[in-house]
This record gives C-alpha cells, structure tokens and sequence, in this order.
C-alpha cells in the first residue's frame, strides 16, 4: 500500500487551535487539507411556508444533528414564532442535546437524548412519549453526519412511522454540493468523507473518477454503504470499537501504512 502524504478531509477545517487532526499531521508527517463536498444553505421562511407544516402545532421536535437545531430556531425567528417553553426536544446524542443551550434555557425544558448517540436508542424515548405530536427537523437529504453518532441518523423517518409515532417532517436546510470542476489538482493519497452526500458530490464534479491507488476513509456504516456501491474501495471506517471516531480511525490506519519500511 502507498504511503500517505496528503489527506483530503471533506469537512470545514477545525477553528480551534488543537485538534486531533492537527496532532496526526505532526506524528505521522502528512499534511491534511479541508475542503467540505458539500455545504448547507438555508431554507428560507417562504419556502418553508410551502410545506404547509406549523411549527406550534406541535408538541416536540426531533433533532439529529446541531445544524438541524441552528435551522429550527432560525426559521422560527423568521416566521415570528414564540417556541412554548412546554415544548419537548428529543436529539440523537448528548452533544446535540447539549447544543440547545445555546438557544434555551435548558434545565427548564423537556430534553430526551440517546446515551448511546444511536437513533434506535433514541427511539426508547420517542415510544415513551407516543402521546406527543412529533416535528422532525431534517435536511433535503435527510443524510448531513457532522458525527460518529448521527451515522444511523437515515433511518429516523422509517422508524417513526414503524413506532407508530405522530409526526410530520420539515426540511429547514438544504444540502449542496461544492462545486470543484474548475479545481482539478487533487494531489491526495486519500480521501475522507463523512456522509453520502459527499460521496455523491464527488462524482458529480468529476464523473470519471477513477480511485487507483486512493485511499478512502468513512465515517457511518451508509456513508461506507454507499461509498462501496459507487464502486469505491473503503479503506479505513468509523466509528469501530477500536476508533470511536475518524481521527482515531485515521491513527490506527497511518500506523500501519506509514512505518517505517
């Protein structure tokens, strides 16, 4: 296997100084870049209006990732609404329940979150809860992973509806493609992605990819799921018990390939 020299890491680089990809830049002498496949952009009120869903209809609100609560609460301002303090919020993980501070008091609202960060376990909250009117907050491919814990996060809609569970879906962010067509020189060894979408947005700017001796990283069972059925060779996935995340599925894999000869 070739050894790696330049990582590609399709997601915004970290704005903190440390980071656990900067620390592999420095134990193994390769340079990482970022550059994001995809980007979010907003759904604006007049849009959303088009959907025909009321926000305070409801008595919950299903998040699966930080970006889905930024675009909750941005639409809600937009549209002029007083979110009720008796509103129940039900997230994915700890993180993104943590996430909701930054728009409410938390301590005092009804907050539900999977300790495992795994959506069917999020789903045990949901069934105690069959009463409520549900709001599932999602993007226009419902498949954003801006974590290891968000990688089963595509299965929520089906799981609803197999809970039985009242709920309606509201696309308040859209996902798009970066466009990279007029950027041809890619000199990396290997490619991370952190969702199909990203997958995707490869090969919509360059249909004719072809991956030789690339290597190819995943984080989330659909992400690799797609990856492999594109055609691609996935080389390094996460979350494993090993590597609960990428930068430490990314230390076990430059371990191997990058010792010394």
């Amino acid at each position: 296997m070739v050894k790696i020299k330049r990582i590609l890491v399709s997601q915004p680089k970290p704005k903190a100084e440390k980071s656990p990809y900067f620390d592999l830049e420095a134990k193994y002498g390769v340079k990482i870049d970022f550059k994001p496949f995809i980007r979010v952009e907003p759904v604006l009120a007049k849009e959303f209006r088009q959907q025909k869903v009321s926000i305070l209809d409801y008595t919950a609100v299903v998040f699966t990732a930080r970006t889905a609560i930024d675009h909750f609460f941005r639409l809600s301002e937009e549209l002029r609404l007083k979110i009720p303090e008796t509103m129940k919020y039900f997230c994915v993980s700890q993180s993104v329940a943590n996430y909701l501070q930054t728009y409410i008091q938390y301590r005092k609202r009804k907050v539900f979150f999977s300790t495992t960060g795994k959506i069917e376990d999020l789903m045990v909250s949901v069934n105690k809860h069959l009463d409520e009117k549900f709001l599932v907050a999602v993007s226009d491919v419902h498949d954003i992973n801006s974590t290891a814990a968000e990688s089963d996060k595509e299965d929520i809609l089906s799981l609803m509806e197999k809970a039985n569970a009242t709920f309606t879906k509201a696309v308040m962010y859209k996902t798009v493609s970066t466009d990279f067509t007029q950027d041809k020189d890619f000199p990396y060894d290997m490619y991370v992605f952190f969702s199909p979408s990203g997958i995707a947005s490869l090969y919509k700017n360059f249909p004719d990819f072809e991956q030789g001796d690339i290597c190819i990283g995943c984080l989330g069972s659909t992400t690799a799921k797609v990856a492999k059925e594109s055609g691609l060779n996935v080389n390094v996935e996460a979350p494993t018990p090993e590597a609960p995340s990428m930068p430490a599925a990314l230390d076990l894999f430059l371990k191997e390939t990058n010792k010394k000869k």
